[in-house]
């Protein structure tokens, strides 16, 4: 059977005519943004006080159903937002679902699950997953530059020009420091010896392990170099002649008198002794300690080190050395030891039998605390000074 064709439609073009100025679309979304510019929000403080996210917000201006994670929701928000703007809730979402062509599904229907399939249609012309916080094309947020484009290359080279800098600078100052601290060794014609390979030290024996017999006291020598008068910092001077008016020229001189040889001797001596100048001070007298009999001694300084320590015969003396803290003395027969001081005895230091301990030997101390002996009490001691020639026969 054969079918009547259906009149075929003529096409004709398009016939676009101009428009007024008056005459414009006025979309949902220029109502809302010019609204939402009158109250002076932006989407920031529309998200802190409806509780919507601005994404949301910008979606719902821009008629994007398609940036709402769950389609049941897009209803409540976009009524939820007009109110919020003082328009007319129902009118609006009406007119947001005629310029998306977003339909209102069925409660158990797939599309209004919050999970959506992989190959679900999207609808509008933007993805799901456009946020306008993260495009580049929204206009409240400007585009992110590129690590690269942040980079000139001008920069490039003055960095490198300076890199090169530092590093020469370094490689000079080490090799100054090197060459500083190298150290050049020149050949000698004769080859060094080898003097000690042991220590000279560990072969001396320390003082307290020595026994009496092994212990030797120091020589008087040593310990007159060790004690002797010190040098004093400004020598003592003395004028070499006296004023001119009291010099005699038959003393002094190319016109003195040869024939007063006794008085040119003393004279002579006189002045030699004033010329001589002084530059160590004034020794003091030398203490002595006698035995007139036998007796055990030891002498001891100020740190405990034994000087001297034996038995003293009778007529024998030992100089006391002089030190900045006087020694002290140890004498088993007491009444057998005196102190001699510029020709005279002191003492005895103790009664005879007894033993006398920490006796400081010092010119002052024995001066205060003996008396000047008496040669006629102890025979021993009349004796011993005879045989010094201290007193007449």
């Amino acid at each position: 059977m054969i079918g009547r064709k259906a009149p075929r439609k003529s096409e004709e073009p398009e016939i676009v005519e101009p428009k007024g100025f008056d005459d414009f679309e006025l979309r949902l979304g220029d109502t809302m943004r010019g609204e939402r510019a009158t109250m002076g929000k932006s989407l920031l403080d529309v998200q802190r006080e409806l509780r919507i996210k601005a994404a949301y917000i910008a979606a719902i201006e821009n008629s994007d159903p398609s940036a709402f994670d769950t389609p049941g929701f897009i209803a409540g928000y976009v009524r939820s937002y007009a109110r919020y703007l003082n328009m007319d809730p129902d009118r609006s979402f009406g007119q947001f679902c005629e310029e998306s062509g977003f339909e209102v599904a069925h409660g158990m229907s797939a599309q209004a699950s919050v999970i959506k399939k992989k190959n679900e249609s999207k609808v509008g012309h933007k993805g799901k997953n456009a946020d306008p916080f993260l495009s580049p094309n929204t206009p409240f947020v400007p585009a992110g530059e590129s690590l690269l484009s942040q980079i000139e290359p001008r920069a490039i080279g003055s960095t490198l020009v300076l890199l090169a800098l530092i590093a020469g600078i370094g490689y000079g100052g080490w090799t100054v420091l090197k060459q500083v601290q190298q150290v050049q060794f020149a050949p000698v014609e004769q080859t060094p010896t080898v003097l000690s390979d042991l220590d000279p030290v560990n072969n001396i024996p320390r003082l307290d392990t020595l026994s009496d017999a092994e212990f030797s006291a120091p020589t008087a020598d040593a310990l007159d170099r060790l004690y002797r008068p010190q040098a004093l910092d400004v020598p003592v001077l003395v004028a070499r002649d006296a004023p001119i008016s009291t010099l005699d020229p038959r003393t002094v001189g190319s016109f003195r008198q040869p024939f007063e040889p006794q008085m040119q001797v003393v004279n002579t001596v006189l002045r030699n002794e004033e010329l001589v100048p002084r530059v160590i001070e004034i020794a003091a007298p030398q203490l002595q300690m006698v035995a007139v009999r036998p007796s055990w001694v030891r002498v001891k300084a100020a740190d405990g080190t034994v000087i001297f320590e034996g038995i003293m015969e009778s007529g024998q003396s030992y100089d006391v050395p002089a030190m900045e803290e006087p020694p002290t003395l140890r004498a088993g027969e007491s009444g057998a030891i005196y102190f001699a001081l510029n020709g005279e005895h002191y003492g005895p230091i103790g009664s005879p039998g007894s033993v006398t301990k920490n006796l400081a030997m010092s010119i002052d101390l024995v001066t205060e605390n003996f008396a000047v002996a008496d040669l006629s009490e102890d025979e021993d001691l009349r004796h011993y000074a005879e045989a010094k020639g201290l007193v007449a026969d």
